[in-house]
């Protein structure tokens, strides 16, 4: 099963660093280093005259309920994972990952291509972790790149396919 599982660091890293132009619609403008403005590729990924779009940042922190190891705590990651993949192929996770352990709690981060908390809400509620307790969420409104929609796509190709 593939996860999304990307650093805050490299999202940003991706986001900002220049790249090369590629063999699709970033053909650079005669003289210039730049990609051309891609109009379709703006429109699909939901961006305004700005290049960005509006998501709902969801930190995970560690909650009330911790389920001992075990068969039972295996399956509910499982079903966080698979929760996960669900909500990235439908278009609505742009991003999810955990964060390096510390003393703050913060467990892991959804970012929501969705139109404002409530339904962010909505779809965190589905995960595991949540329904058991384990983690609960806080929400955040975030505007940023609309290039973050591009993520699932790339990490699938970084991921090697799971040997069974």
């Amino acid at each position: 099963m593939r996860t999304l599982a990307l650093g805050l660091v490299a999202v940003c890293s991706l986001l900002i660093a220049p790249s090369a132009p590629s063999a699709e619609s970033d053909t650079p403008v005669e003289g210039s280093t730049e990609p051309a403005f891609d109009a379709a590729l703006a429109q699909r990924l939901g961006a305004d005259e700005r290049g960005m779009r509006a998501y709902v940042l969801v930190i995970l922190k560690t909650g009330p309920n911790r389920m001992p190891d075990g068969e039972a705590r295996s399956a509910m990651f499982a079903g966080h994972f698979a929760n996960m993949e669900r909500l990235s192929k439908a278009g609505k996770l742009a991003l999810a990952g955990p964060f390096m352990p510390s003393d703050a709690g913060w467990r892991g981060l959804f970012v929501f291509a969705v139109k404002d908390v409530e339904e962010a809400r909505a779809l965190t509620e589905t995960d595991p972790v949540i329904v058991n307790g384990e983690m609960v969420a806080e929400y955040h409104p975030w505007y940023g790149s609309a290039a973050l929609m591009q993520v699932p796509a790339i990490h699938a190709q970084l991921q090697p396919p799971k040997s069974d």
